[in-house]
């Protein structure tokens, strides 16, 4: 099992390059075999169908998400069972620093990741069959819930989706959108502190801090 799992993986991680490099129409079996370096039709030997390629991209591009978080000690995984702890001001302060770093991560050394992740997302939004990848994105939103929860936010469950949303939205604009002509160059300490003072803001709205 091992064994397919980490062929499943070098796949799909060529398969991100793929995407990122000349979205949806460059992602073909015979060039995910080409990019990986491995005999023609391997890839279809291991993910038989285009949707089962693209949903192995998206497991993919959420494990190596889930991995950036925890190594940024952000919230990860399912809710604890009872709620944490109260946050305070100096809590939320590091939330969004830890956020703005990440961002700023995913606009430099993960940009690949990030472009592959829009790409299926659209994708999804032109093929119904597709819809499910979209619930990888719902990890986020939980934690982001019992985050604001924890802050005290008022509507922690609106205002959770909100958050991420416009996390998202933030990171789309500085990534293809107008925010490429307007904010500090990613990966420079002038970025990562724009992105954590609108991170902030937006918590500072949320739980009226």
């Amino acid at each position: 099992m091992a064994g397919r799992e980490e062929r499943v993986a070098l796949l799909a991680d060529a398969a991100v390059d793929l995407l990122a490099e000349g979205g949806m129409r460059a992602l073909t079996h015979r060039a995910v075999d080409a990019r990986a370096g491995v005999p023609t039709g391997t890839t279809s030997a291991y993910l038989r169908t285009r949707a089962a390629l693209i949903e192995a991209v998206v497991q993919r591009l959420a494990d190596l998400d889930r991995a950036d978080l925890a190594v940024r000690d952000l919230p990860t995984g399912a809710p604890p069972p009872e709620p944490g702890p109260p946050l305070d001001a100096g809590d939320l302060d590091r939330l969004a620093a830890g956020v703005g770093d990440l961002l700023d991560r995913w606009l430099t050394t993960g940009r690949t990741r990030s472009l592959a992740r829009y790409a299926c997302l659209l994708e999804a939004v032109h093929r119904p069959e597709l819809r499910p990848v979209l619930e990888h994105g719902t990890g986020l939103r939980v934690q982001a819930r019992d985050l604001l929860a924890r802050a005290g936010a008022a509507d922690p469950r609106r205002q959770g989706d909100q958050f991420v949303a416009f996390v998202d939205g933030l990171l789309f604009d500085r990534l293809v959108g107008a925010g490429t002509l307007s904010a500090p160059p990613s990966g420079t300490p002038e970025s990562r502190a724009d992105l954590t003072a609108a991170v902030r803001a937006l918590l500072r709205a949320f739980t009226g801090r």
